[in-house]
């Protein structure tokens, strides 16, 4: 099984990857951006992509939910993750030495409390991910630069901790979500959903929408809006939805798309809260 992850092996991206197929043998398809996760699953490198898509400090990867929409991706599956951050240098440097910090301008995000205690002159580079941020570290033998990556990065590396958990907040976490090529599986069991749906600009038509969802209790779990390209001042919206009635779902769907100017389905899956291991080894790779 090819996974296409954002970054290198024992990134965020790998954590959830092995994860979720803690029996599969994963070849693992690392990518320098989620953009080149998308092209790698839709130009059949990789059978499943693996995207980081909100955390709960940092808000939503608004970019990945353009990816999936464009690149006609269905989502399959989801995994949360606790993350703790960690500062990682090599052996012979002190928290006092470093003059460069370098990770993942999300990570970066989620630490931004601890960086503003550095002094002015220390400089906080945005780089391609965790992982590699800190590999370059050890493999260049780069004094006074140091790395935010999780614990695992710095065992898989040889490089000191520094300091630890400091992010933002200490319950920090990651959804991340798997998407494949759209095809047609047949699974019935799932209870969540994501949904996108353009609205005529009347007024109501979104209240309209929402109370539809909860005549027919479906939950709504989150709501986001964003700007649709090439149609200024126009907005789609991305939508999780919760139902326990896979047969009522379906009609529901059929009623909003009369409702809605535009509606898809991005993906039906499980609901996995605990991170449970994927049930996607049923389901054959490349659709045969």
């Amino acid at each position: 099984m090819k996974i296409a992850i954002q970054g290198i092996e024992s990134s965020f991206h790998d954590m959830a990857a092995q994860k979720l197929f803690p029996n599969r043998k994963i070849q693992l398809v690392p990518c320098n951006s989620f953009d080149q996760v998308s092209r790698e699953v839709s130009n059949f490198n990789a059978d499943f992509g693996v995207l980081a898509i909100e955390n709960t400090i940092a808000g939503s990867i608004l970019p990945n939910y353009n990816l999936i929409d464009s690149g006609d991706f269905q989502i399959v599956e989801e995994i949360f993750l606790n993350i703790d951050m960690y500062v990682m240098a090599l052996e012979s440097e002190s928290i006092h030495d470093i003059e460069e910090i370098h990770s993942h301008p999300v990570a970066l995000q989620q630490c931004k409390d601890y960086l503003q205690r550095f002094p002015p002159h220390c400089k906080i580079i945005e780089g391609k991910d965790t992982a590699s941020e800190a590999r370059r570290i050890k493999e260049n033998n780069l004094k006074g630069v140091a790395a935010i990556a999780g614990k695992q990065v710095a065992e898989k590396f040889g490089l000191k901790i520094l300091d630890s958990k400091i992010q933002n907040i200490k319950e920090n976490q990651t959804r991340f979500i798997v998407i494949r090529r759209k095809i047609d599986t047949g699974v019935t069991d799932a209870n969540k959903a994501t949904l996108k749906f353009v609205l005529n600009h009347k007024v109501g038509s979104l209240s309209n929408v929402l109370q539809m969802l909860s005549t027919f209790d479906i939950n709504l779990t989150k709501i986001q809006s964003l700007p649709i390209t090439g149609r200024p001042w126009q907005y789609a919206f991305f939508v999780d939805v919760l139902f326990s009635d896979y047969i009522l779902f379906s009609e529901v769907i059929i009623m909003m798309e009369k409702a809605v100017k535009e509606l898809k389905i991005l993906g039906m899956y499980k609901q996995n809260l605990e991170s449970n291991p994927s049930h996607l080894t049923h389901i054959a790779l490349d659709g045969k």
